[in-house]
């Protein structure tokens, strides 16, 4: 993203409404406990093949934080800095990324 040199990262806020910021604490909430059970299961000695994938069900699931935040900032931020939104331009990103991210 490109910066008008007099703005900084201090003075950028960000767009999520209630629901949205709610439901990404919450995604975050449970990937803070599966990274707690991770760390059991080593603690643990657990086998590593279940270790393994708790750690993929955690990658997916910041995966999916990762889309939503993406989702919220470029139909927030990203569109106000378009001089001409074109609606269909950016789901077909959203679209891309989603694939990209899986």
């Amino acid at each position: 993203m490109v910066m008008n040199p007099s703005e900084s990262t201090h003075e950028r806020i960000g767009q999520l409404n209630l629901k949205e910021k709610t439901a990404i604490l919450m995604r975050l909430n449970r990937i803070e406990g599966q990274i707690r059970g991770v760390k059991g299961q080593v603690e643990r000695n657990e086998y590593c093949d279940h270790v393994l994938n708790q750690m993929s069900a955690i990658h997916s699931a910041l995966n999916a934080v990762g889309r939503l935040l993406l989702e919220n900032h470029l139909k927030t931020h990203v569109r106000s800095r378009v001089k001409q939104t074109n609606e269909s331009l950016l789901d077909e990103v959203l679209e891309t990324l989603t694939i990209l991210m899986k």
